[in-house]
Formats: C-alpha cells, sequence, structure tokens
C-alpha cells in the first residue's frame, strides 16, 4: 500500500467557458471524494498575452460555443451583453496570473479569485483580460488592491505562472477542463462528464 494519496490535478482557466460549465459537477466531485485524493488545480492558460481586439469570427465562434454550453449542461448562464459592452482579446493569461497574485497573499483566496472573474465574465459582462478589471475583483473578495496590482506584473507572479503552463505541458493537456489522476507514478485521463459527478468519481475510485 502506498502511503501517498493519490493526486488529482484539476487543469482549467478562469475564462474557459466550458469550465464555467463545469463548476457545478466539479464542486460536487470534491465533495464526493471527501479527502480520498490530493486536489490540485492547475492553470493550464488558455490564451497567451495580447492587445489585439478579438476578430468578428472568433467573437461569432466563442458565442456559439456559449450556446453549445447552454445546450450540454442545462442550467449555465451567460450574460451575452459581454459582446457588446466590452472590446474582447483573445487573452486569459492575465486571468490565469490574477489567481497566481491572489494566492501570493494567501492560499485560500485562489478558488474566490476564480470564481470573481467567471462571474465577471460570463453574467457581469466585464473583461478579466483588463488588469484594472482583475484588481477591482481582488478588492472585491478582500484583497490588500496595492499589493495585489504589484503582484499582478510581478516576475514572482510570472515565475509561479510559468510552472503551472510546464506542469500543464508535462500532464499533456491541452484542452481544458481537463482531470488527470496521478496514483502510483502512473497518469490518467479521467473522462469529464458535465451534467454527472457519479460517473467521474466511479471512475477515479476504481483507479485508486
Amino acid at each position: 500500500m502506498s502511503h501517498f494519496k493519490p493526486t488529482l490535478y484539476y487543469i482549467h482557466d478562469p475564462m474557459c467557458s466550458w469550465c464555467w460549465g463545469f463548476r457545478a459537477v466539479w464542486m460536487q466531485v470534491q465533495k464526493q471524494l471527501n479527502d480520498q485524493v490530493e486536489i490540485h488545480s492547475v492553470l493550464g492558460g488558455l490564451a497567451p498575452d495580447s492587445n489585439q481586439a478579438m476578430p468578428e469570427s472568433m467573437r461569432q465562434s466563442i458565442r456559439n460555443n456559449w450556446q453549445r454550453i447552454q445546450q450540454t449542461i442545462p442550467g449555465t448562464k451567460f450574460n451575452y451583453d459581454f459582446w457588446h459592452v466590452c472590446t474582447p482579446r483573445r487573452s486569459t493569461y492575465p486571468a490565469c496570473r490574477a489567481v497566481v497574485a491572489a494566492g501570493m497573499q494567501s492560499e485560500s483566496y485562489k478558488k474566490a479569485m476564480v470564481f470573481a472573474i467567471q462571474q465577471a465574465y460570463y453574467l457581469n459582462a466585464k473583461n478579466p483580460s483588463d488588469d484594472s478589471v482583475l484588481t477591482q475583483l481582488a478588492i472585491d473578495i478582500g484583497l490588500d488592491g496595492k499589493r495585489f496590482e504589484t503582484d499582478l506584473v510581478s516576475g514572482e507572479c510570472k515565475a509561479l505562472f510559468q510552472n503551472e503552463l510546464q506542469l500543464t505541458a508535462q500532464l499533456n493537456v491541452s484542452s481544458f477542463p481537463d482531470l488527470v489522476l496521478k496514483h502510483n507514478g502512473v497518469n490518467t485521463d479521467i473522462q469529464i462528464d458535465y451534467n454527472n459527478s457519479d460517473v467521474i468519481v466511479a471512475d477515479i475510485l476504481a483507479l485508486i
């Protein structure tokens, strides 16, 4: 018997719309696993820094994706005003770094930051590609805004995020969300069921 708990890696991006759709089931999965595995969230980094406005074709494709998610995962909410109110950029790295910067103040703020970014983007038509939006969210969840602003652009924050991107590459993950179980040195990709936590939990428990 190994003395080490298996590790379940959850690879995600705060601006990945399928991750938003998966949120409720993922919370169930964590509850049901009830400490039988060590859960480790990894920022996958969907799209690098960019100041370019998103081309119309890409905007349309992401809007279509939102509709597909709503059909696939009933109950997922999106506020389509985002596409009129904001100037979208294909850039999720700032939002990822915001999660890292939140964790630099306290590890416990990371989840709150992810949820704040998701709500801002999908429900409140705010653009989390903008540092100013991210700083406001940091203040909203109780972080020190000045320190967050400094941390967000610091070399340390960039290096910590780089480590997460490297781990994503090592786990061989290229689309999000993804679940990888590491048990006795072996990595197994876990199939995601967007509507049923029982299926996912059964798959994981069968492997450990």
